[in-house]
């Protein structure tokens, strides 16, 4: 295990600590009260969220406000080591377990973002995310970058902020976080 690799896991096991500590359906809607508002200002243009697992903040209510004017997506994992995809997903959506797990329509029909609300364990004030390690954002936002100028909006609860996070040059910035407590910008 490399230098590096110890100070991610390390990070990843205190913001863990921290983001179930903050982890409440109160603080969950306060949030959802922010990310509505930066939503708002994108509403027709394609937009990615995520069905939250364990601990993470809840972005579904946002989600389904924003479905009525614009293509919503959640991510599909392709396989380790690729970039996700994310299947169009409706409030009323039937969803079942897709690969690793991950909840994902039923009924896959793809999109591509321009917007992507990104889950995270820790973020820091320079727009660093840290993820689950699998590198699966870091990948699927270069992708997109490349090809379109994509917004990508962390979303977690404030507790969640560390200092300075260890990062990797291929690790992809936020340009946004937006937190049970307010928005950052980067």
């Amino acid at each position: 295990m490399t230098d590096l690799t110890a100070h991610k896991a390390a990070a990843r096991k205190a913001a863990f600590a921290r983001r179930k500590e903050a982890h409440s359906e109160t603080r969950s809607a306060l949030g959802v009260a922010h990310l509505i508002s930066i939503l708002t200002e994108h509403k027709g243009k394609p937009i990615a969220g995520y069905v939250p697992i364990r601990t993470e903040i809840n972005p579904l209510p946002a989600m389904a406000a924003m479905a009525a004017w614009s293509t919503i997506g959640v991510p599909y994992i392709q396989g380790e080591g690729q970039a996700l995809k994310f299947a169009g997903w409706r409030p009323d959506s039937d969803m079942v377990d897709g690969p690793f797990g991950a909840q994902v329509p039923a009924t896959l029909e793809f999109i591509t973002p321009e917007v992507v609300v990104v889950p995270l364990v820790a973020f820091d004030r320079k727009g660093g995310r840290l993820g689950y390690g699998g590198g699966f954002y870091d990948r699927t936002l270069e992708a997109l970058r490349a090809a379109r100028p994509t917004l990508a909006i962390g979303y977690a609860y404030g507790a969640q902020e560390a200092e300075a996070l260890p990062l990797e040059p291929t690790d992809q910035p936020l340009d946004a976080i937006v937190t049970d407590e307010g928005v950052i910008w980067f």
